[in-house]
């Protein structure tokens, strides 16, 4: 869907693969296992009560839900990490390329490329447990603890990875940071609007509206934070420009900066042509041709016809002397 949109560098297609597949968790794994768990356990008052009382409805099954988000954290999470410091897959795949497709040396170092780190997916699934331990770090705390153990072990595994294993395609210049920065302020307003629902249905609803001006703060600081630091990751800023040509003009005075932009796009195996001779050439080639008009066909036979009688007659008078 992203190539369809017209996005072509991998930075590009990654970020905006990762925002789809973020919404996609969000809606089907969380919303659709609290709604899931709601519609069977209180379907009668799924049926008969207006949608204003439906926050109430999932406020008050979050905690239900507790139980089964533990067991996904533990399943889902702590088995995943696993299973990527393991690499089972890759490692089978490997073995198979080995034995039927491997005949030559570059084929052995295509079944060994590790790859890279698939950020579209890996970034929303740790997200989706950042977004649980905001909802039930006030409603389950009990939660935490699993959460806090995902989070350990998935900075040491994929600092690993990143490390030792995986190969980058790319230099993205930090660029997905704001999109992860957001991500992040839109589960603190989830969690704020499903705590909303949660004390409305109890004696605690007269701290609603104070909840109200924390999730409008929220949005204000998100507001904030795009306008004042995300030009920075999109347009070098004009002072480190600056900065910049003022270190270059102090340690290479001579830099001379329209040869370096004369080759600085070729090729590696255009790199060092001497362009100027080869100019220089291509114009001494140019002035040394005779600018010639040919009419027709029949003018051009007669010519050529002259010219072999004229060499006829030059090879008879060398033959006489």
């Amino acid at each position: 869907m992203s190539k369809i949109e017209g996005f072509t560098s991998l930075s590009s297609l990654d970020r905006r693969s990762a925002a789809k597949y973020h919404l996609f968790v969000i809606v089907n794994v969380f919303f659709g296992s609290i709604i899931t768990g709601a519609a069977f356990e209180q379907l009668d008052r799924f049926l008969h009560q207006s949608p204003t009382e439906i926050p109430k409805t999932i406020g008050v099954t979050l905690p239900m839900k507790a139980t089964f988000f533990i067991t996904f954290i533990m399943v889902d999470g702590w088995a995943g990490i696993a299973a990527e410091i393991l690499r089972l897959v890759p490692l089978i795949m490997f073995h198979i390329k080995n034995t039927f497709l491997v005949k030559t040396e570059h084929d052995r170092e295509e079944a060994m490329d590790p790859g890279s780190l698939n950020f579209s997916v890996s970034e929303p699934r740790l997200q989706l447990y950042f977004l649980l331990g905001l909802v039930y770090s006030v409603v389950t705390p009990i939660l935490l603890p699993f959460i806090i153990i995902f989070f350990a072990f998935s900075y040491m595994v994929f600092r690993h990875q990143i490390i030792n294993v995986y190969d980058q395609k790319y230099e993205s210049g930090a660029s997905f940071w704001p999109d992860v920065n957001r991500r992040i302020l839109i589960g603190l307003v989830i969690s704020h609007l499903l705590l909303i629902g949660l004390l409305s249905t109890k004696d605690a609803s007269q701290s609603t509206p104070l909840l109200i001006v924390l999730t409008v703060l929220t949005i204000w600081f998100h507001k904030f934070c795009k306008g004042r630091f995300e030009s920075v990751f999109v347009k070098f800023p004009l002072q480190d420009a600056v900065v910049k040509d003022t270190v270059e003009r102090t340690t290479e005075p001579n830099f001379n900066l329209k040869e370096y932009l004369q080759d600085a796009y070729l090729h590696p195996v255009l790199k060092g042509v001497d362009f100027e001779v080869l100019k220089e050439l291509d114009d001494e080639e140019k002035n040394s041709l005779v600018a010639t008009k040919r009419t027709s066909r029949r003018s051009s036979k007669t010519v050529s016809n002259g010219t072999s009688e004229d060499q006829k007659t030059v090879s008879e008078i060398q033959l006489v002397f």
